[in-house]
């Protein structure tokens, strides 16, 4: 975003002269415009957003797009893992009608924004660690999760801009020595939840996609890359697959 972008945000959100002042102070200062301003904007919508929460990206946008892909028809059952503010589960609420949504974070500031950003739809926001709060009726009938988990590697969380490493959680942001720590864990679980032909979608980094694919793989789902250059974002997809009596395969993380 441009100066000038930044400058017109921040006249619009203040009344006062020392009200403005004051925003400005706190953005030369590092903080991030969007715990300023309370809102960004993701997937043409504003999701509300406040300070020590992760920051919607807007390279997520495609995760949301290839989600949107998989979703055709209604009645579906989505879970959206590490949630964040909601703004996932919001882009695909607002876009389809008819889905039933769960979503779920560790950290109860994030849990705060979602409930807000998803009180309009049909929603259930969990706090817990990855699966662990969901209903067990679910088991075997998502249809789509969809991951947005940290997966900056540990030692690189010095090298991110300081917006993100002095204002967000370290939670959102540090996913392990090599970064696929948090992803690892969901993907073993996932075969347990999603329903036949479910879809298991996970941002990740160009470089890490060939690692989170054999992750998919070794879990017994199948795993193709895509990407997309405008948004510099890259997912990839599981896929559970089908028997020959038309069943769900049988996991080997059961």
């Amino acid at each position: 975003m441009f100066a000038e972008d930044e400058a017109r945000l921040l006249l619009g959100a203040a009344v006062t002269a020392d009200e403005l002042d004051a925003l400005v102070r706190r953005r030369v200062a590092g903080e991030p415009l969007e715990h300023i301003l309370g809102w960004v904007e993701f997937c043409g919508r504003r999701v509300g957003v406040e300070a020590g929460v992760f920051v919607p990206r807007r390279r997520t946008e495609f995760l949301v797009r290839q989600a949107l892909e998989l979703l055709a028809g209604s009645s579906r059952v989505v879970v959206d893992l590490c949630c964040g503010t909601g703004a996932v589960g919001a882009a695909l609420a607002g876009a389809l009608d008819g889905i039933e949504l769960h979503a779920v974070d560790i950290d109860p500031a994030a849990v705060r924004c979602a409930r807000r950003n998803l009180i309009d739809v049909q929603a259930t926001v969990y706090e817990g660690d990855l699966y662990a709060p969901l209903p067990a009726r679910l088991q075997r009938r998502v249809d789509v999760i969809v991951v947005n988990a940290p997966y900056v590697p540990s030692d690189e969380i010095a090298l991110m801009p300081p917006e993100a490493r002095l204002y967000e959680p370290l939670v959102a942001l540090d996913g392990g020595t090599d970064g696929l720590a948090v992803q690892r864990r969901l993907i073993a679980a996932g075969p347990r939840w999603l329903a036949p032909g479910g879809w298991l979608l996970i941002e990740t980094s160009a470089h890490q996609a060939e690692q989170t694919a054999l992750a998919i793989e070794s879990a017994g789902l199948t795993a193709r890359q895509t990407r997309s250059a405008e948004l510099s974002a890259t997912v990839v997809i599981g896929t559970v697959p089908p028997t020959v009596d038309g069943g769900a395969a049988d996991m080997q993380s059961e």
